[in-house]
């Protein structure tokens, strides 16, 4: 299984501060992006790392801040992974994310929308399959909705464009990706949620001069997460999933860790 790191490793959202109650968690969703910005004063350290069958896996590391207060929120990620061939495996750094969020609409218990913009980096090699061998632009446009006190879904529609990919060979075609993705969270408790996330993606890759060859991919990832609260304003926030293949991807699965941590930095 490999998921796509435009869906492993772009997942931004505030996680909630100590306060006299526990705090509903509020924190990134695994593969889903949730629309709330970065609260002012507060940043947030956010790691995932994505196992699959066979020894792949990708991480990633993703850092947010809140710019002038939380209607910008700008952040990068930092991606990490390990491919395998039957020439060998390899581990190197990704494409680097630069991310710009802008708070649009925010209505407490209702509805929030938060676009996205980011920068692909070409840092990583295209002729081990790390990298796009481009510089790029990606839009995500989350949707979060609050049903009612105990349930919260999330909605993602977004697209990939690099303009001047290249391959191993050294070709170069334009590429285009899409992805969309869903999920419902259950705040059982203040600190304890239950989540389905499902995504699906398509992705190309360059073939030729000027050519280039789609691929789908879909998921389901069912997992949980916690919030430990501590008495200095730290939140640390675990998370544990199985990733499912479905459609395009039947019969891959793995196993998805997540781990966050925010403060206040004034």
């Amino acid at each position: 299984m490999r998921i796509p790191l435009s869906v492993v490793v772009l997942s931004f959202l505030p996680a909630a501060l100590l306060s006299q109650e526990p705090a509903r968690i509020s924190d990134n969703s695994f593969l889903i992006e949730e629309a709330y910005n970065q609260e002012a004063g507060v940043v947030q350290h956010i790691s995932a790392l994505a196992l699959a069958k066979g020894g792949d896996w990708a991480y990633s590391f993703t850092q947010e801040w809140p710019f002038r207060g939380q209607r910008h929120q700008l952040s990068y990620t930092l991606p990490l992974e390990r491919i395998g061939t039957p020439a060998g495996s390899s581990t190197k750094l990704g494409d680097i994310a630069l991310n710009y969020r802008m708070q649009v609409l925010s209505q407490p218990d209702g509805i929030a929308f938060s676009p996205r913009l980011s920068l692909l980096v070409p840092t990583g090699d295209e002729k081990t399959g790390h990298g796009s061998g481009g510089a790029g632009l990606q839009v995500n446009l989350p949707v979060s909705l609050m049903v009612t006190r105990w349930l919260v879904t999330h909605y993602n529609a977004g697209m990939t464009l690099v303009p001047r990919a290249h391959n191993a060979a050294g070709d170069r075609a334009r590429t285009a990706g899409f992805n969309l993705g869903a999920s419902a969270i259950l705040l059982v408790s203040p600190t304890f949620n239950l989540m389905l996330e499902a995504v699906w993606s398509r992705e190309e890759s360059v073939t030729g001069p000027d050519q280039a060859s789609r691929s789908e991919s879909a998921f389901l990832n069912p997992g949980i997460r916690y919030a430990i609260n501590t008495k200095g304003g730290l939140q640390v926030v675990p998370g544990l999933a199985y990733t499912i293949g479905v459609g395009p991807s039947d019969g891959e699965s793995g196993v998805f860790l997540y781990l966050s941590f925010e403060h206040s930095f004034n």
